[in-house]
């Protein structure tokens, strides 16, 4: 039978029987923390349905865990304790960080699909774009013109590997100026749709 998710909200119903089950289970967990990898632990579960404490592993090994954790200094106790407050102001980090980053994974997306209307469509669909916007798509256009230069340009050969190593740099096929600006005839004449992103995008030259 495939384990299901377990929403964790109060349950109004059969509480015994789950706090019976999860006391268990969490005693099997510090048994095998404490074996697997050789520290001192121990377990202490206050709950309603019994008038004193259930402790693991017994009276003696919780003495000895709780007498070195009373030894130690304030900041050694505090540095990795964790309440509910604590816990839950990480979680909502984690959470914001993550929203970030898919929000920002959504706005690529989103230009690369404005990109490839204009290319479909052979005008701008989108009127209402903002300055920013506008500059993101012409970046993204520069970025994927400069890729489709780097794969059209021949590997490079024996000699350009060793005067590479040399220290000369990069010596294979460039694109100046006038290849850019070939290029971008060529493609505006055999896919007359990208002829609407070059003229709202124009390409950056560099000398």
């Amino acid at each position: 039978m495939p384990w299901k998710k377990v929403k964790l909200a109060f349950i109004a119903n059969a509480r015994k029987t789950t706090y019976n089950k999860r006391q268990k289970g969490l005693f099997k967990k510090v048994y095998e923390l404490s074996t697997l990898c050789g520290v001192e632990a121990c377990a202490i579960v206050y709950g309603p349905y019994e008038p004193q404490p259930k402790i693991w592993p017994s009276p003696q090994g919780v003495q000895t865990v709780l007498s070195k954790f009373r030894t130690m200094s304030e900041w050694e106790k505090s540095q990795k304790m964790m309440n509910q407050e604590t816990y839950m102001i990480q979680r909502v980090l984690k959470a914001k960080e993550k929203l970030k980053t898919q929000r920002h994974e959504n706005y690529e997306k989103e230009m690369v699909m404005l990109m490839f209307q204009c290319l479909c469509e052979g005008k701008l669909m989108q009127n209402n774009i903002s300055l920013v916007d506008s500059k993101h798509l012409c970046w993204l256009i520069d970025q994927k013109w400069k890729d489709v230069s780097r794969r059209l340009a021949p590997p490079l050969t024996s000699r350009d590997e060793k005067m590479a190593m040399m220290g000369h740099g990069y010596v294979g096929m460039t694109m100046n100026n006038g290849d850019i600006m070939e290029s971008q005839i060529f493609m505006t004449r055999q896919y007359p749709l990208a002829r609407s992103i070059l003229d709202f995008c124009p390409i950056c030259y560099f000398d």
